[in-house]
């Protein structure tokens, strides 16, 4: 039996397809590209907004399209959330909600079965199963630690579709990524749904300060980046953590989402933006060279001209390096979807854009300021253009000449040209090392 398999939305959906993928092929389905006519398609939704249900919708019409006689069986967000409104359609044959991938396996080798399969995460507590996505071939991996949110910022579908904070038990972690370094990887970026909340619900309890510093200790493997953290989550324990050990590398996601104290508290967001100033220069007090990105939604319901000029304002006086922008998307069951002052669809769009040339400019300012230095890289794969391309540990990505042996590697370039918001530069130093970093002090 063939199947295809399609995933929609962030890195944690496409984490939980590499788990459905490699279920799949254990039970010998052969995976084909979703461009192919195939016996089963799977597809792996996102619900963040209207638009991604449209494009789940749009996928599952374009499989049936292309078999007719083929089944078609949703999951993931859309498919935990709103289960119903996919399972009443005639493109869809099955839908199977989060944490259910032995129904998911039934779903897709049966030739009958329940159409709709879906638990209620707010009361069930469906396991983790821990694996690994490659980022970019074998050169980087994604690890999730933590699943569900317990948050219900006002704004947000999540702790509805992925459910209540479940952990991975430590051993648990430093199995995977032992694991991953005996794969090849070289880098790790340990994530999840809310990854500050981890450890809050196992026996006893484990801080997230603590799994990192245990990471730490134990990992072969020397490059691990934090993944988003909200504000309030990032502990000075953990900004001494990452600045004293080589393995982290400096760089760290700190959610904002809006640059007005008024839009912050209507989220439900449990900081203002002095607070969030602070912890900023906090890290870069310890880190001076650490990439700090962030998220913005541009149009949230009462947003009006003077919070968004004054978030403008804002995001222009921080250092950051670069910015996730989401235009606002009414979400069904979230608080925010009854407020009043909703903003019109094409002003949403407009100061989306507005807020996307920022972080142009932004990314593209943060590389300049590496021009000239040199950056510890890990080489990940040749472009179309011949050059060599890869991450510097502070995020700026970097080209280079070099041969192909180099790919997955660690190597010293010296930047010596700007390209918009990344760096040109030539190798000074080149050391096949089973784990980059792990020990050597150096560039960022």
């Amino acid at each position: 039996m063939r199947f295809a398999l399609a995933t929609l939305g962030c890195k944690v959906n496409h984490y939980d397809s590499a788990i459905i993928e490699s279920r799949l092929a254990a039970r010998g389905l052969e995976r084909r590209d979703f461009g192919e006519a195939v016996d089963v398609y799977v597809i792996n939704t996102c619900t963040v907004t209207d638009r991604a249900d449209s494009e789940c919708l749009k996928l599952a019409r374009r499989a049936r399209r292309r078999n007719p006689n083929a089944k078609i069986v949703m999951t993931g967000c859309f498919a935990q959330a709103n289960p119903h409104a996919l399972a009443g359609r005639r493109e869809v044959d099955a839908v199977v909600g989060l944490g259910r991938l032995d129904d998911l396996e039934r779903a897709v080798v049966a030739e009958t079965g329940a159409r709709v399969m879906v638990t209620n995460l707010r009361k069930t507590r469906a396991p983790i199963e821990v694996g690994a996505v490659a980022l970019s071939g074998q050169t980087r991996a994604f690890l999730k630690l933590q699943e569900g949110c317990d948050q219900f910022c006002s704004f947000c579908i999540v702790p509805i579709s992925r459910g209540t904070s479940r952990s991975v038990e430590p051993r648990r972690v430093v199995t995977a990524i032992d694991e991953l370094a005996a794969r090849g990887f070289k880098e790790v970026t340990l994530s999840g749904v809310h990854l500050g909340g981890y450890g809050r619900d196992l026996v006893p309890q484990v801080s997230l300060a603590e799994l990192l510093e245990m990471v730490a200790e134990r990992s072969p493997i020397g490059r691990l980046r934090i993944s988003s953290l909200d504000p309030e989550e990032l502990s000075d324990e953990i900004i001494e953590l990452v600045a004293r050990n080589r393995k982290f590398c400096p760089h760290l996601h700190l959610p904002l989402q809006s640059g007005a104290d008024a839009i912050l508290a209507s989220m439900r967001r449990r900081y203002d933006r002095n607070y969030y100033r602070e912890r900023v220069e906090r890290v870069l007090a310890a880190l001076p060279d650490a990439a700090i990105g962030t998220d913005l939604i541009a149009g949230f319901p009462g947003e009006t001209a003077r919070h968004f000029d004054a978030c403008c304002e804002f995001i222009e006086s921080l250092p950051l390096a670069y910015l996730h922008v989401f235009p606002y998307s009414v979400r069904a069951n979230t608080s925010a979807a009854k407020l009043a002052g909703q903003v019109p669809p094409a002003e949403i769009k407009r100061r989306a854009e507005v807020l996307r040339r920022l972080g142009e400019a932004k990314r593209a300012r943060f590389a300049a300021r590496f021009c000239g230095t040199r950056l510890n890289v890990l080489l990940e794969e040749r472009t179309g253009r011949g050059m060599l391309s890869g991450y510097s540990r502070n995020y700026v990505r970097v080209l280079t000449a070099g041969p192909d042996d180099l790919t997955n590697h660690e190597v010293e370039v010296h930047a010596s040209l700007v390209q918009g918001a990344q760096l040109v530069g030539q190798i000074v130093r080149a050391e096949r090392r089973a784990n980059p970093g792990a020990d050597a002090q150096g560039p960022a």
